[in-house]
Parts: structure tokens; sequence; C-alpha cells
């Protein structure tokens, strides 16, 4: 089924190019656009669409706050940020955004965020296998995190293991690590499995940074990874680990 798609933004130019876009991308349903946040508001209570693009810097109510007014209905439709700032990407991704795209947007990266889109509405609608539309380019390539005074940009081809510190979770980079705020749960469901896998509740490991896998003799699991840590494994998790030592 087309995703019934809304855009919101308050520049015509923008709203303009983003209909050509969806209009080469075959899964999306263009059902209204809006050219502010107290419009779009309205809108989405009429029109419940399962995807809104969202500008950020608007006057009056912004696309942050569009995002958390239309959280608090029982509408819930999935959020794409479509902004010239990469600024906001924090807020955007505490908000559950499923994806934060930098103007001007290209007709790929849109595609991989409707992939994303789509495997987030299938969850929603209860399915355990993504649509056949979606492919290995769904997963999130990267991640905009705060560092000091600024955002940097981590690819997640860079993440050694992700280790979870409360609400946050922590990106471990070589030898450098950055905070997340975000739940390990819904960071998991964003990691392509054949790369990462979840060996606790409170850690994920690049799959080929897994070493060996031993135990202490207990029945306490532990892998070993490639720069010397031991990770515990949970023992819901085990399974799941034992299964690398069968793949060929």
């Amino acid at each position: 089924m087309a995703i019934r798609t809304m855009i919101v933004d308050d520049e015509p130019l923008a709203i303009e190019r983003l209909q050509m876009l969806c209009a080469r991308e075959p899964r999306i349903s263009l059902v209204g656009t809006a050219s502010d946040g107290e419009a779009a508001l309205r809108m989405v209570e009429g029109l419940q669409p399962d995807l809104l693009m969202l500008d950020i810097a608007m006057p009056l109510l912004d696309g942050i706050g569009v995002a958390r007014a239309v959280g608090q209905t029982g509408i819930r439709p999935a959020v794409i940020f479509v902004t010239a700032f990469d600024g906001f990407a924090v807020e955007a991704f505490d908000l559950a955004a499923i994806d934060y795209l930098l103007k001007p947007v290209a007709h790929d990266r849109l595609v991989r965020a409707i992939d994303r889109v789509e495997i987030a509405l299938a969850r929603v609608q209860g399915n355990s296998a993504p649509p056949v539309s979606a492919t290995a380019d769904a997963w999130a390539e990267e991640f905009w995190v705060p560092h000091r005074s600024e955002l940097i940009r981590v690819g997640t081809d860079q993440i050694d293991r992700i280790e979870a510190e409360r609400d946050y979770m922590r990106l471990h980079v070589g030898d450098h690590s950055y905070l997340l705020h975000q739940t390990i749960s819904s960071l998991e469901q964003r990691l392509d499995p054949a790369q990462f896998i979840r060996l606790h509740r409170s850690h994920i490991v690049r799959r080929d940074h897994i070493q060996r896998l031993r135990h202490d003799g207990s029945g306490v699991w532990f892998a070993c990874l490639a720069r010397g840590e031991d990770i515990r494994i949970g023992r819901t998790y085990l399974n799941n680990a034992k299964a690398i030592t069968r793949q060929s």
C-alpha cells in the first residue's frame, strides 16, 4: 500500500521540490501540504497521514513543535525531518524521527528514508518481516552525535560496540566514544542485523569484532572482542550469539 504522506514547509519552492521527488517514488501517495505548523496540526487530524515530512525552521510553531504536538495524539504518523540545518538532529531523534534529511534532498537519499518508513510502519502494524521493497539500504548509515560544542557524524561502519548508560547509548568508535540520547531497543531496530548483534540488554556489538566466545565454568558466557574487551552475554541472547559459530 502507498504511504499516505503530508509535506509541511513554509517555503513554496521547497514544497514544490519535495512534491517532484515524491512523484518519482511510487510508494508515496501525497495527500496534502501545509505551509505552517498550525495548519499542519489541523490537517493531520483530518487526513491522518502515515508519514509527515516536516521542515523545522518555520514561524510560530516549528517542525519540532509540530512533531511533539502530533506525538500527543493517537494518530502518530512516522516523521521525517527535511531541513537546511543540521543542528536539530539530536532533538529530532529524541522525538523518534525515522530520518533527518538535509536540503537539497537527493532522490536516492529520499528512497533510503522511505525504506526506513516502510520498516517502521510494518513493525507498528505487527508484521515481523519488513516489506519486500525495503532493502539493506534501509538500515542507518550514520548518526549525528553531540561532542563538545558541535554535532559530529559517526558512520555505523565506524562503531565497534554500543553500551547503554541509563537514557543514553555510548557509541564506542576506536579509542573514542560518544553519547547518543536514544533507547537501546530503538537503536537496535535501526542497525543492520547482518552487521550488529545484541548480546545483552545493555550491549550491541559489531559482529566482525567478535573473536571468540568463552564461558567461566559456571554457565556465564562472554564475547571476546578484537580490542580486548570481554562482553557478558545475557541468557536471552545466548542462542543468537552461539549461532555466529555455526555460520559459514
